[in-house]
């Protein structure tokens, strides 16, 4: 009996350094992507920062200014865009930014334009009306994607077929820390800037409401691809954090199982040597 328990225990340590190759090769390419994620992160924010100024000025240098995308609406028909992974053993990345979602969406008259294969794959059980599934792989939309999308949703917001729009990321702001977020889009909200901040004498050709109305879908699609990086970063700081605890968990159910190997083996020999010493 005593063999078997050995045996036993010695295929459970096999199976769990196996495991813990996995995870601990799971952590070292999440931590490649990582770098570059982060990177993509701090590219792309002096985009979107320079084009939320431009809006900034002309709303504060124009006092009778008007765009109907900064005039709110009555709410019948919202949109959310909710970006999430394409998998998942990435602790409660996933979960917390459709949680939030989900929250921010009761009682509201909703489509949802998901990106990346959990966000489809939620919505499609839980029966949400969905724009499209189009972009069910987060990891492969790119710039073009998103400026695509910003362009679409603007064009809806216009034509009155939607009276907001929101997106839901998940913000990166450090390795060991992501928080989910839910970001109003359209109708916009820009704060007027100080007028020692503007950059006076500006002159808008054609005129600024022209440059304003050019401008939005530029700064939405800003906006999505922010989030996109945001999201992708957060992700693979998630995943490396999930798979290092898994790794050490992992030490420690070995270290544990080494233990009881080595207390098996050693009633063994107690009990075979107590035979012996009978026997005679």
């Amino acid at each position: 009996m005593a063999g078997v328990s050995t045996k036993e225990i010695k295929n459970r340590i096999r199976s769990m350094e196996s495991t813990k190759q996995i995870t601990k090769a799971m952590e070292m390419v999440a931590a490649s992507k990582l770098r570059h994620a982060q990177a993509r992160v701090l590219n792309s924010r002096p985009y979107f920062e320079s084009l939320y100024n431009v809006i900034s000025d002309i709303v504060s240098a124009n006092s009778e200014f008007s765009s109907p995308y900064l005039i709110p609406r009555a709410v019948k028909k919202s949109v959310y865009v909710v970006i999430a992974g394409d998998r998942g053993l990435a602790g409660g990345y996933n979960s917390n930014v459709l949680k939030l979602a989900v929250a921010e969406m009761k009682d509201k008259d909703v489509t949802v334009l998901p990106i990346g294969k959990k966000a489809v794959d939620y919505f499609r059980a839980h029966k949400v009306p969905m724009l499209t599934e189009q972009y069910g792989a987060a990891a492969e939309m790119n710039v073009g994607d998103c400026f695509g999308v910003a362009k679409q949703l603007c064009r809806m917001y216009l034509s009155g077929q939607v009276d907001e729009i929101h997106i839901g990321y998940t913000n990166f702001v450090s390795v060991l820390s992501q928080t989910p977020a839910v970001m109003q889009m359209l109708p916009l909200v820009a704060h007027p800037r100080a007028k020692e901040e503007r950059q006076t004498d500006i002159m808008y050709e054609p005129g600024s409401e022209e440059v304003f109305a050019a401008i939005i879908p530029e700064y939405v699609g800003g906006i999505l691809y922010g989030a996109l990086c945001e999201s992708r970063a957060a992700e693979q700081a998630a995943r490396r954090t999930a798979m290092d605890a898994a790794t050490q968990n992992a030490d420690e159910m070995i270290a544990d199982l080494s233990l009881k190997f080595n207390q098996a083996r050693q009633a063994a020999i107690t009990q075979e040597i107590t035979e012996i010493v009978a026997g005679s």
